[in-house]
């Protein structure tokens, strides 16, 4: 771990007003897939299947090992502590807690009940996830979201987990970032299972949502003492000229990436316009689906990376087309935009349109690609990146926007999907040869800001 003095480490200037509000939560996240290892623990699942294809990772990689994080789980614990996080969201691996028949293993949750504990015991609150993007293969085999049955054994799944899990976790988060799982998976194909077909996404987002509306239900039933909510990637979408074809595929853009998916969560329907009705000639919905997709939310998670700039689209098989970032924008190693006032811009946005209910931001980060150096990492563009967005969302507080916590992604460096290992997005560094973990002084700055406030 690192010896960098704390006086070396420079401060996140984060309003204080924020700091002073003792009830919001500062935290951080990951995701099972990414970070836990030990695949001959658990069933297959669609990311196993996905990684062996020739050139769907950049790296070659794959997560058989990634942080070791089943391993190392009481080293990432006392980290986290040392860090003085007030919450972890972390993501319960469905392929390692359910077998092939559908039953739940209680070796596979074994590890999950001792972290919970370890949690409850600190006074950490716990944010679990059950659904981050690791379909077991079988059920892909079988269709995967584009058929309706994985939505209840997925409401089986949670009902199980729920049930054993009960009285340990603070908040359920049902699925994360169903826009991912739905059009990179089956629609792009850039993502696993690496379906393509127009619609397909969709199809398979209709699924998704029927999948959280079924297993919050089983879980209010199962853990009442809990709170419930899911987490939705979201963007703001900004055209790039004022002209009526730019102008018209921005909005379609916010309708398919937002909208699509806070519509019916919230308002019980999906959008209304020419594009919805026609998307909607091939979303197989039944009698119920609307009013059970619109159970009501304990809270919103909402993951922010970058904003989403668009323009007309020049193929008759799309809606709009995402155009490259500016030359003049600081972009990280991902090529994403850097720009904290689009989360400003998409909370306000949402609060205008919607009557939302607590919202936590769930995840955001920055990716590097920056190696330790003689036991530090000094990754001060992180540092800026969290200072920059945590005014932001200040700002968006003082406006009016009901927001209760901030998860940093990520704990630790891990396996980026795609990207395999090439980017790091933690305040933790991990040397995958060693396993070894090191503060980097982004994460440093955290707890120094989390230390002032107490």
């Amino acid at each position: 771990m690192s010896t960098l003095s704390m006086a070396e480490v420079p401060e996140l200037e984060v309003p204080q007003h924020l700091l002073n509000r003792h009830t919001f939560l500062f935290g951080a996240a990951t995701s099972a897939y990414q970070i836990e290892g030990r695949p001959e623990g658990r069933e297959p699942c669609i990311w196993d299947a996905f990684c062996t294809q020739p050139g769907a990772i950049r790296d070659g990689s794959n997560g058989k090992d990634a942080c070791q994080a089943l391993a190392h789980w009481q080293e990432d614990f006392a980290l986290i502590k040392q860090l003085g996080l007030d919450a972890y969201r972390f993501s319960i691996s469905w392929p390692r807690v359910i077998d092939a028949n559908g039953q739940l293993k209680a070796d596979g949750l074994a590890c999950y009940q001792q972290m919970l504990d370890d949690l409850q015991q600190a006074g950490i609150a716990s944010d679990v996830t059950l659904y981050h993007w690791d379909l077991p293969l079988a059920m892909e085999q079988q269709g995967g979201w584009l058929n309706r049955d994985t939505a209840y054994r997925f409401a089986d799944y949670a009902e199980k987990v729920s049930q054993a899990l009960a009285g340990k976790v603070t908040r359920w988060c049902t699925l994360n970032e169903p826009w991912c799982s739905a059009h990179l998976g089956y629609e792009t194909g850039v993502h696993a299972p690496g379906k393509k077909g127009r619609f397909q996404g969709q199809r398979a987002a209709h699924h998704l949502l029927l999948a959280h509306g079924l297993a919050a239900q089983a879980i209010r039933a199962a853990d009442p003492g809990s709170q419930v909510g899911i987490v939705l990637n979201v963007t703001p979408c900004y055209a790039i000229s004022e002209q009526r074809a730019d102008m018209q595929a921005s909005d379609n853009a916010d309708m398919l990436h937002n909208h699509w998916y806070l519509s019916p969560l919230l308002e019980g329907k999906y959008p209304d316009g020419e594009l919805a009705e026609q998307i909607l000639t091939h979303v197989p919905m039944q009698k119920g689906d609307m009013t059970t997709i619109a159970q009501p939310l304990d809270f919103l998670g909402l993951n922010y990376y970058h904003p989403t700039r668009v323009a007309a689209a020049h193929q008759a098989d799309r809606e709009y087309q995402p155009m490259p970032v500016a030359a003049d924008c600081h972009i990280n190693a991902m090529g994403w935009e850097c720009d904290a006032k689009g989360l400003k811009d998409i909370l306000l946005q949402l609060h205008q349109r919607y009557v939302l209910p607590p919202v936590m931001i769930t995840e955001n980060g920055y990716a590097d690609e920056l190696k330790a150096e003689q036991g530090r990492v000094r990754d001060k563009r992180r540092s800026w990146y969290l200072q920059q967005h945590l005014q932001a969302l200040a700002e968006a507080i003082s406006s009016g926007v009901d927001v209760r916590g901030y998860f940093a992604w990520s704990l630790l460096d891990n396996f980026e999907w795609t990207e395999g290992f090439s980017k790091r997005f933690g305040l933790i560094y991990v040397d995958y040869a060693t396993q070894q973990r090191i503060i980097k002084d982004s994460g440093l700055a955290y707890q120094q800001m989390l230390a002032r406030r107490r």
